[in-house]
């Protein structure tokens, strides 16, 4: 398949994928946002129902009035008409793997495999990218069943779970490929107990609600469980997509370390917001700037101090050649590199003006990351590196 045509299909799918994800996330918070605000029911008779709890709220000029039945309600059928939110979580992994198999597998030479890190084959590669997904979801899947009584135990084992994974896939895979497919895993457990615990658990429930029995809460409490977990994977799943933009965080040498720590980063926010309200939010104030003192001290440790100048000035006649060979085949008008349709990101560095307008886009990847070339798929050396950021610190001239 062309070049041309993967870069539509990445487009479209992408977009998919971004706005299925905006409707499973928006649900999934608007929902956990709701079960926390929930208020005991002012009316005896609506109790004596089975409503668990009541919220009202206003939003787009009208008023609404949510009530939450545990078990449906005492005294009248469930109606026939009931919504699932379940579509837009399986639109979201399915696009998601779509994406993966268009950008990541089809091009598994150039954005899956570092020779640096792992000589694979790119059959190797794609098979042990799917196949990560699938034990991810496997091993997640037990911790819950052994720990499910242990919920503090449960979190710290699935925390301590993921740092392993994002260790592991750090030496098997490209750096970035690494985080995304750390995203990945989070995504798919993510799918999975919407669809292996949360939807079955629901439907149960709904069976003996209707056959006239009285339902074994169980099924719920479960599903409950499995969405909190869904809601704070959020904010990890959603750095994963585009932490592609960040190499000084997975180019790294402690890139999975630093994926760990913004991870629980995002998990202390997603605490604090989740069990913000009147009765938590007083004992929850700490977990804001928790989550901005790890922020800070990743800023404090990424930084990476610039170079020393060249003694000698590095004339860009010399650097020319070194672009044209190592960066311009993929950054050009017209890609010479196979897989490439068009210059990643839109960045050209196919002539003198547009090398000196990218210069520092040229440092912060080529220079002090390695981030570029894509697994050094052009083999750009050390001194080429050096030869490029000596001539950026004595201004970037072309002339």
């Amino acid at each position: 398949m062309s070049a041309y045509v993967l870069s539509w299909l990445d487009l479209l799918v992408r977009w998919l994928h971004f706005t299925a994800g905006v409707a499973w996330i928006g649900t999934s918070f608007y929902f956990v946002w709701l079960d926390d605000n929930l208020t005991r029911p002012r009316h005896e008779q609506d109790e004596r129902a089975g409503v668990y709890g009541e919220l009202w709220s206003v939003h787009g000029g009208g008023f609404y009035h949510n009530q939450k039945y545990l078990t449906g309600p005492r005294d009248e059928p469930l109606p026939e008409n009931l919504h699932w939110f379940k579509w837009e979580a399986y639109t979201t992994w399915l696009s998601g793997v779509a994406m993966l198999a268009i950008v990541y597998w089809a091009g598994a030479s150039t954005f899956l495999i570092d020779p640096s890190v792992l000589a694979l084959a790119p059959w190797q590669a794609i098979c042990i990218s799917f196949g990560s997904l699938i034990a991810g979801w496997i091993v997640y899947d037990a911790l819950c069943k052994l720990l499910e009584k242990q919920p503090l135990v449960l979190g710290a084992a699935v925390f301590a779970f993921f740092v392993f994974v994002a260790w592991g896939l750090s030496h098997v895979f490209s750096a970035q490929a690494a985080y995304l497919h750390v995203g990945a895993i989070m995504g798919t457990i993510m799918v999975a107990n919407v669809a292996h615990v949360i939807i079955p658990g629901q439907r149960k429930m709904l069976a003996e609600i209707r056959a006239g029995r009285q339902p074994d809460p169980r099924p719920g409490m479960l599903g409950k469980t499995r969405s909190v977990h869904n809601t704070y994977l959020t904010l990890p799943v959603l750095f994963t997509m585009i932490s592609a933009h960040y190499p000084m965080a997975y180019q790294s040498r402690y890139g999975w370390l630093i994926l760990a720590a913004l991870g629980l980063a995002g998990v202390m926010v997603r605490y604090f917001f989740i069990l913000s309200h009147e009765r938590y939010g007083k004992r929850l104030v700490w977990t804001l700037p928790a989550a901005a003192l790890v922020l800070i001290a990743l800023c404090a440790l990424l930084v990476v101090p610039r170079p020393a100048v060249s003694t000698s000035p590095v004339p860009f006649a010399r650097v020319a050649p070194i672009v044209a060979a190592r960066c311009a085949v993929c950054h050009a008008a017209h890609p010479t590199e196979p897989g490439f349709a068009t210059a990643p990101n839109g960045v050209l560095l196919d002539t003198p003006a547009h090398i000196q307008a990218n210069a520092q886009r040229i440092e912060a990847e080529a220079v002090t990351t390695h981030a570029m070339p894509l697994g050094n798929i052009t083999g750009m050396t050390q001194h080429e590196r050096d030869e490029l950021g000596a001539w950026i610190q004595e201004g970037a001239k072309i002339r």
